[in-house]
């Protein structure tokens, strides 16, 4: 990255930011939509009332000694940050403390009777079951007549947008992107995507997943899409190992989505079987890697993640906190290459990401411009718009 100076990574400490108002403002939230959201006792009462005061106006506190992750924390900076505020360390770093202390308030992984609940279950299971879900599903009828290749690309599409995949299934055909003043779509090299996974269904696909329920779903219906036409031999499917960042996919949430695709009707349940018939001979693979849930950039994932992804024919990053981890939590220049911030990643990757925070990379001067125009910084963090970038 020699042709820039090093970007300053993000921290939460300047008021009026979007990451200070996440930490002064969305993890109080966040506590009270937990505490309302399942019937938790006393004890998890008061540990949120602590969590709360610990997170807004204290400053950082190790965990106990015997944590089960004890160690890898020390090894993420834990030690390094310890004594020091919230709002003074990177803020990619403070967001995943808030989870891993929030799920340590809740006895998440102490033995006894809420180890291993999902805080977050019932808002992903509502999101699941919602009648928008039927809607999507019932869109894959209409879908099914299309050739291969235009469905690929609108479920790409549909991956990308997520929980508004109504987008997703419009094709890009209908030409309105390319002539608005400011495209949805602020960066598209998808036409460079396909050629990675070639058509002899021999290579595997990695993808890093992002959130459950209404997000989740078009992701799994793109690697069905892809194993069932060859273009694909096997998929790896990386969750996360716990609950985190309120929405984001674990074992059970994909589980929860195939079985709502298996129970659905039409095209959808026969994607949904061909999803459960893939993990079950393997053509399908979870992983839930412990560095999933770390607070550190990919540019520091440990030996055995890397040979995961070496091996793929591509990566597939999901998601906006995926994006910022990818290509580093700072404050880079738009037009910084996407490919030279990405240059340390062991095999070809692509991003597809709705902006949801102040990162940025491969941007043209002349997007970047039309942007600020249009809506000054607010179409960094707004989620209207949306990139599919590839470094091959």
């Amino acid at each position: 990255m020699s042709d820039h100076p090093t970007a300053p990574v993000i921290l939460g400490d300047e008021p009026g930011t979007f990451p200070y108002g996440v930490l002064v403002e969305r993890h109080p939230a966040i506590i009270r939509q937990v505490r309302e959201a399942l019937p938790y006792g006393p004890e998890q009462h008061r540990a949120l009332d602590a969590l709360l005061a610990n997170c807004t106006e204290g400053t950082i506190e190790p965990l106990p000694a015997d944590a089960h992750d004890r160690r890898h924390w020390e090894t993420w900076g834990m030690d390094t940050y310890a004594g020091r505020s919230w709002y003074d360390v990177p803020w990619l770093w403070s967001e995943s403390w808030f989870y891993r202390r929030l799920l340590h308030a809740l006895d998440h992984f102490a033995p006894g009777p809420w180890q291993g609940i999902d805080p977050f279950r019932p808002s992903k299971l509502a999101e699941l079951d919602s009648p928008a879900t039927d809607e999507e599903l019932a869109a894959l009828d209409d879908l099914a007549a299309r050739p291969a290749d235009e469905r690929a690309r609108a479920l790409l599409h549909g991956s990308l947008w997520g929980n508004r995949a109504d987008l997703g299934f419009r094709l890009s055909a209908e030409g309105a992107e390319e002539t608005a003043a400011v495209p949805a779509l602020v960066t598209d090299d998808s036409e460079r995507l396909w050629p990675l996974l070639g058509t002899s269904g021999t290579g595997t696909l990695c993808l890093v997943a992002d959130n459950a329920g209404r997000e989740l779903v078009p992701d799994l219906l793109l690697v069905a899409h892809l194993l069932a036409h060859g273009r694909i031999a096997r998929a790896v499917l990386h969750v996360k190992p716990y609950p985190y960042y309120v929405s984001d996919a674990t074992t059970a949430d994909v589980v929860d989505a195939v079985r709502r695709l298996t129970g659905a009707k039409g095209a959808a349940a026969e994607y949904g079987r061909g999803l459960w018939a893939a993990l079950t001979d393997g053509r399908l693979a979870l992983r839930a890697h412990p560095f999933s849930c770390s607070p550190l950039p990919y540019a520091d994932m440990p030996d055995d993640l890397r040979a995961d992804f070496a091996a793929a024919a591509l990566t597939v990053v999901k998601g906006d906190l995926n994006y910022r981890r990818l290509v580093g939590d700072r404050y880079w220049p738009p037009t910084t290459p996407f490919a030279e911030v990405t240059a340390y990643f062991p095999g070809p990757v692509a991003a597809l990401r709705t902006l949801k925070s102040d990162v940025i990379t491969g941007l043209t001067a002349d997007t970047e411009a039309a942007l600020i125009a249009a809506e000054e910084q607010r179409w960094r963090t707004s989620g209207a718009h949306a990139l599919i970038q590839v470094r091959t």
